[in-house]
């Protein structure tokens, strides 16, 4: 990655003493403004409120709570004030949310900064930082700002939180041929960055960037200005309840003036208004999605997936895309030595212990702890000297006295730069760069090691420059953590595409997407600058073809998964750095690792694994979509028995009979349709993975929605000739009554019975208790005479079973033909 130099810092790149006058100083803060890389986000609690305010679903269950406190059903008031519960908690948790991400970006800054101002070296707090400020950063601290390093002795920095890569990076300083040329841009390795830390050496900087204009400030605004939209199905919802809430007062203002001007009475008018009313007012829908994601947040978390964010349950079911940090992601985020190479004369063991004597205890550099984990005991080797890793050398060597007295000089580096210290043929070389290539291509990091004696009296001091005896290759990687190959495969079969999203060099992401099982083997890796491009230009491409981007720094992985939504996926990010911060914010379903993300990669995410395994991902897919499937059950069946309640309601009195429902039928039902939605489907059993039947963002297909209304239509039908039988044979309006309400309820038992196949227990105790209680309360004179209804007649309960068998019969029908 290349960065542009501002003109303005070209003049101090050449002076790596001079610092700012403190009136320099003043005038560049009055232009450039604090170095609040952090910034607070905007709005407060005003803000939050009104925010919340504009839930159109917040209202709604609002006004229904109080219209059931008026009519006197404190029950059901209260079932609905609880549900406003969850609501205003969530606008209050994603407010906490924001606040604790700001908290964990700022975990990752430095609060002071060392820099020289009029020819003094000060100590002041890092806000206070200007454009062209010399800035000296000790080994340990982090860079207060981005800056061109002016000085670099021996350095690493870990920066990890910006790149994601496990192992640090090796920087330089500027040389001439940079300043002399004027260049426009220069490498990274030229750059300390706000949010990296030093691990190795002391650094003189520059500073180019300061707050919202370092690399980090980008990645925060481009956090802290994510939306929280909301998902198609709460739109979908809000929406069904305003359909239904408008048609509900229509149909009951139109029934009331029917019934005034069919000379029934402003009391008759009222009753079936209000009646009517409560019947289809659609509290439920909110109630049961609620339910459903409170059982979802709890069924995840037994899959050690944490939902931050309820309504994650729902989208993680409909992910159609996964987009994949690779290391502490798909790999373990840690160096390994898997493979060595000795020379013909040299054992492993000797190989190791001469890498391990290049190496060092304090270095903090992955790869010296994981050769000294292997070689921990050198204590025998007494350390004379070390000539620690440069950019320009490219190696580090190490004179230890062994326990004889004699001097070795031990050296480890890049495997090009360590073969030519040696005196070996060229056949060797060959076939050692040969080797070294081959390891590469599989995702290794390679390095190369060699020695040779030092006697006493012939050692003129200084780091030797030639005659070493090569020792063999070493090879490191960061291995795929176990279970992800299957995972992938997983995901593949269920028509999930994994997009794995990487800084390292293509050659490693191509042999890494290769072991997980990527493109079925063979996978298509594209470096993101010529991804970019691609993008830039226009051209018609997608990236369902594309199975893993090398070479991606934040930006770019923020405009793949705008690409990925562009194309009509569901997208859910992995992730574990700050660096993945504004992907998993525009995700559909931002996915944190537990234990080695950082505390602002969490704060951010809908959903944190606790275990960091990318099979858990699998299993949390799994679960939302059966999640969603029973959802869309009970929503289907709500429907097709709200349907013919509502029109029946309105129908009877409509056409000038008697009311068909009383209040107290009205609760009588509300009391079976609550428990039936609420418990018999939520418990069906996993089906695994499977198809994505869900990634559109459609709740039920157009066939369903025929489905829906052909049976509640035909139900309605059912249910007004019932009670026109009775009526216009007997005269009896309370037979009717009965008849109607008996076939309503049949014709519901049956409907659950086929949309829950009667496959959990819940389904067996609801419909039992549904139909035992009915029968009681018709056939016992007493009971049904306070329900104002009438014992039937073994004909009557005849007409009842076989019309709800019909109409249960269209589902059923209808699944076997789906199948």
């Amino acid at each position: 990655m290349r960065r542009a130099i501002p003109e303005e810092i070209f003049a101090l790149l050449t002076d790596c003493e001079r610092g700012l006058s403190d009136s320099e100083a003043a005038e560049l803060h009055a232009r450039f403004g604090s170095n609040d890389i952090i910034e607070k986000p905007p709005g407060g609690w005003r803000a939050l409120a009104m925010e919340t305010a504009r839930d159109p679903m917040l209202w709604f269950l609002v006004i229904t709570s109080l219209l059931f406190l008026f009519l006197g059903e404190r029950t059901e008031a209260l079932v609905l004030l609880v549900a406003v519960i969850p609501l205003v908690g969530m606008d209050l948790y994603l407010h906490r949310r924001t606040a604790a991400s700001t908290a964990g970006l700022r975990s990752r800054l430095a609060s002071r900064a060392v820099v020289v101002r009029n020819g003094c070296e000060r100590d002041v707090p890092a806000e206070e930082l200007v454009p062209g400020d010399l800035v000296i950063v000790a080994r340990g601290d982090y860079f207060p700002a981005d800056g061109i390093l002016l000085s670099a002795e021996h350095v690493q920095v870990d920066e990890s939180s910006l790149s994601g890569e496990a192992w640090p990076l090796r920087k330089q300083a500027v040389d001439d041929g940079i300043t002399e040329g004027h260049a426009t841009s220069i490498d990274s390795s030229y750059w300390g960055l706000a949010g990296t830390r030093l691990l190795t050496g002391t650094a003189t900087l520059r500073i180019a960037y300061t707050a919202r204009n370092t690399l980090y400030g980008e990645i925060v605004q481009s956090a802290l200005a994510g939306g929280h939209a909301r998902t198609p199905l709460q739109q979908a919802i809000a929406q069904l309840v305003m359909v239904l809430l408008i048609a509900a007062a229509t149909i009951c203002l139109l029934l009331a003036l029917v019934r005034l001007n069919q000379g029934y009475g402003l009391i008759d008018a009222i009753l079936s208004a209000v009646t009517l009313a409560v019947a289809a007012l659609p509290e439920e829908f909110p109630v049961v999605f609620t339910f459903f994601l409170g059982v979802g947040v709890h069924r995840l978390a037994r899959r050690k997936a944490l939902v931050r964010r309820a309504v994650a349950v729902e989208n993680i079911g409909r992910v159609s895309a996964i987009c994949s940090d690779k290391t502490g992601t798909i790999t373990e985020g840690r160096l390994t030595l898997t493979h060595t190479a000795p020379a013909a004369d040299m054992e492993q063991a000797q190989l190791l212990r001469l890498a391990a004597l290049a190496s060092r205890n304090d270095s903090g550099d992955p790869l010296d702890d994981a050769l000294l984990a292997e070689i921990p005991q050198t204590k025998k080797y007494q350390l004379v000297e070390t000539f620690p890793f440069t950019e320009d050398r490219k190696r580090e060597t190490t004179i230890v006295r062994d326990e004889r007295g004699t001097l070795l000089a031990v050296t480890k580096g890049a495997p090009e730069t360590i073969v030519a210290l040696c005196a070996i043929d060229a056949t060797t070389r060959e076939r050692v760069l040969a080797e070294t290539a081959t390891f590469a291509a599989g995702g290794h990091k390679v390095i190369a090691a060699a020695w040779q004696p030092l006697p006493m009296q012939e050692w003129p001091g200084g780091e030797p420059h030639r005659d070493f005896i090569f020792a063999g290759l070493l090879a490191f990687e960061d291995p795929v953590r176990e279970g992800v190959a299957d995972a992938v495969r997983e995901c593949h079969q269920s028509g999930i595409k994994v997009l794995m999203i990487t800084g390292d060099h293509p050659v490693t992401a191509t042999a890494i997407a290769r072991e997980i099982g990527l493109g079925e083997g063979t996978p298509d890796v594209i470096e993101a600058e010529a991804l970019e491009k691609q993008l830039d230009s226009g051209e018609k491409f997608s990236l369902r073809n594309i199975d893993a981007v090398a070479r991606a720094i934040p930006a770019q992985k923020l405009r793949l998964v705008r690409r990925l939504q562009q194309e009509g996926m569901i997208v859910a990010v992995t992730g574990d750095g700050v660096n993945d911060v504004p992907a998993l914010q525009a995700a559909d379903i931002g996915i944190a690792m537990g234990e080695r993300g950082t505390r602002s990669a969490r704060e951010v995410s809908a959903i944190v694994l606790l275990d960091d395994n990318f099979r858990t991902i699998t299993n949390a897919i799994a679960e939302g979509r059966q999640l969603f499937r029973n959802l869309r059950r009970s929503f289907a069946w709500l429907l097709m028995v709200h349907i013919p309640l509502v029109f029946s309601a309105a129908l009877i009195p409509l056409m000038g009979y008697p009311l068909l429902y009383l209040p107290i039928h009205v609760v009588w039902l509300e009391l079976i349709i609550h428990p039936t939605a609420l418990l018999v489907f939520q418990q069906l059993p996993e089906r695994g993975l499977g198809q994505n039947s869900q990634s559109s963002r459609r709740f039920f297909t157009g066939l369903e929605w025929l489905m829906i209304v052909v049976v509640g239509t035909l139900l309605t039908v059912v249910i007004t000739g019932t009670y026109l039988r009775s009526f216009a044979d007997l005269g009896d309006v309370e037979h009717g009554r009965t008849m109607a309400i008996i076939t309503l309820i049949i014709s519901a038992s049956m409907l659950t019975a086929v949309l829950s196949g009667m496959k959990t227990r819940m389904a067996f105790i609801i419909i039992g208790l549904s139909l035992t209680a009915s029968i009681l309360m018709v056939q016992i004179p007493s009971l049904a005479a306070l329900l104002h209804l009438t014992p039937l007649h073994s004909d009557d309960w005849g007409i009842a079973f076989a019309s709800g068998l019909v109409i249960a019969l269209l589902p059923l029908m209808g699944t076997l033909v789906r199948r």
